[in-house]
């Protein structure tokens, strides 16, 4: 099994890159952004929203709440977003995959 049917080869977008473009669509750089969201707004510290935007931090279903109050556009695109990013990498990752094909299935 080199990689799961119906998985696509193109890596997804990362939901930290989607923050990065929302706050650049608002004119903010990540530090304008931690500075003025930060702990104040978002409630998160400005290492913390670095880490999101530079896709080195997942976004939790916290975080996706938070998300989705400040831009406006709900919880569900950022968890959508980030579960599709999950699961391409997990579907891509040999040692998940080798693990995997040992798993008997049920059968009814």
């Amino acid at each position: 099994m080199s990689h799961v049917r119906g998985a696509s080869d193109r890596l997804p977008t990362h939901p930290g890159y989607v923050v990065r473009m929302e706050l650049e669509e608002f004119g903010m750089t990540v530090s304008e952004a931690a500075e003025r969201l930060g702990v104040a707004r978002l409630g998160v510290a400005r290492p913390t929203l670095s880490q999101l935007v530079n896709e080195r931090k997942r976004v939790s279903p916290e975080m996706a709440l938070r998300l989705g109050r400040l831009f406006g556009n709900g919880t569900e695109i950022w968890v959508n977003l980030q579960a599709r990013y999950d699961r391409w990498e997990i579907e891509h990752d040999p040692r998940a995959l080798r693990a995997a094909e040992r798993v008997e299935p049920v059968h009814a």
